[in-house]
């Protein structure tokens, strides 16, 4: 190697600092940047970088690793012993088959006649159903998929008119968007970017509305969810969208108007997790705006986008600010059992456990996550704030919340029974 080269944390046995900096760096994150979002100064990160300052303790490692987006903790600590996955599953049973169906891309026209559009749409709206619907949503999409995407790659190639081949765009866009739910938080990267860039194409060739801001809405999801290098990117994506939406808002039907709300408050989530507290606010008073225009009872089926969602995504915008107590005031102004999905309703107990955790209040952050495994066990296996929150609470000095969290560790596959 180069004596130019940067290091591989991977490779050489380096010391906590050491590998801490490289992460840091090639995630594009500064040491005031980090400090800040630890309520640390950059001078405490360049102690700790450079060996002056000792190994902080288990919860501040863990709280690096959710910021800097590591994904296997030993990656961090350089101990090679134990392998925590954070922020990947350990890959679900189905990826394979769901993986080599997104991965192929035969050539011949296929022999059999593809499925018309209203039959593949049908068959998304039962998928999607199904998703909101199971506890075991993954494993349900993961059958699904593979036979989805051969059928409608090939409603697009036997399309003969351009109106039907925009229309099977559009049904192949939303194909991959339900696969990019199924591939997030899976331990393959490059395979989550295929399907981000292929959905934006396909919704990009279809010139619908619909389809074109759900795409979007997953690839600025995408940028910001690889670190804050990629905030930038991520603001791309969403605010480009809603340009091109707008216009179309005031006589735009529900699905529209939901994708458009939704793009709005991602733009407010990306800001909070910049630490911009007056701009996601506002983008999230928006939004809020937005869903009342919509009727009481609508739930958009990719999105999430209601009324119903908007306590659970002040509770999100509370928790990426780091505001404890507002994080808390607002999850017990929300409530979750209006939410009819089982996985976001999961997904937002998980935020609610974050408010109550970042409140020093562990007991009630741990019977919340109790309750996101109930409504849907395979949300919070592959969600790694989740995991951050149990790993740490396993090594509490209370004996009953050791235990409450380490039986929590074991129905989430974190620790053997």
């Amino acid at each position: 190697m180069s004596p130019d080269a940067t290091p591989d944390p991977y490779a050489d046995l380096l010391l906590f600092g050491q590998r801490l900096q490289i992460l840091r760096t090639r995630r594009g994150v500064t040491r005031e940047q980090l400090g800040g979002l630890l309520g640390r100064t950059g001078s405490w990160v360049k102690g700790v970088e450079s060996g002056r300052l000792k190994t902080p303790k288990l919860e501040v490692i863990l709280r690096i690793a959710e910021i800097l987006r590591v994904r296997d903790l030993s990656e961090l600590t350089g101990d090679q012993s134990v392998h925590i996955d954070l922020f990947a599953g350990p890959g679900h049973p189905r990826l394979a088959a769901v993986k080599a169906a997104i991965d192929a891309y035969p050539l011949a026209i296929p022999q059999r006649e593809a499925p018309h559009t209203a039959h593949l749409r049908a068959r998304l709206a039962r998928a999607w159903a199904a998703r909101h619907s199971a506890p075991n949503h993954r494993d349900v999409v993961g059958a699904l998929l593979p036979d989805l995407i051969r059928d409608a790659h090939s409603g697009v190639r036997q399309a003969e008119h351009v109106s039907e081949l925009r229309s099977a765009q559009a049904v192949l866009s939303e194909v991959y968007s339900l696969a990019q739910f199924f591939v997030a938080y899976q331990p393959d990267a490059p395979l989550l970017w295929r399907v981000a860039e292929r959905s934006l194409i396909a919704a990009q060739e279809s010139e619908d509305p619909r389809a074109i801001g759900v795409a979007a809405w997953l690839a600025a999801q995408a940028h910001r969810d690889s670190g804050p290098a990629h905030f930038d990117a991520a603001d791309a994506v969403n605010l480009e969208s809603l340009r091109y939406l707008e216009p179309l808002l005031p006589e735009a039907q529900d699905s529209v108007l939901a994708i458009a709300g939704a793009l709005t408050f991602e733009a407010g989530y990306t800001a909070a997790r910049r630490g911009e507290t007056g701009v996601a606010w506002r983008y999230w008073d928006q939004a809020r705006d937005m869903a009342a225009r919509l009727p009481v009872n609508y739930f958009d089926p990719v999105t999430s986008f209601s009324q119903a969602i908007m306590g659970a995504h002040a509770v999100t915008v509370a928790v990426e600010l780091h505001a404890g107590g507002e994080s808390v005031r607002q999850a017990t102004a929300a409530d979750a059992a209006t939410i009819p999905s089982r996985p976001r309703r999961a997904r937002h107990r998980i935020e609610e456990a974050r408010a109550y955790h970042l409140d020093r209040q562990p007991d009630v952050a741990l019977v919340t996550l109790d309750k996101a495994h109930e409504a849907a066990p395979e949300t919070i296996k592959y969600n790694g704030f989740a995991k951050r929150i149990v790993l740490e609470e396993a090594e509490s000095k209370s004996p009953e919340r050791r235990r409450r969290a380490s039986a929590l560790a074991v129905k989430m596959g974190l620790l053997a029974a």
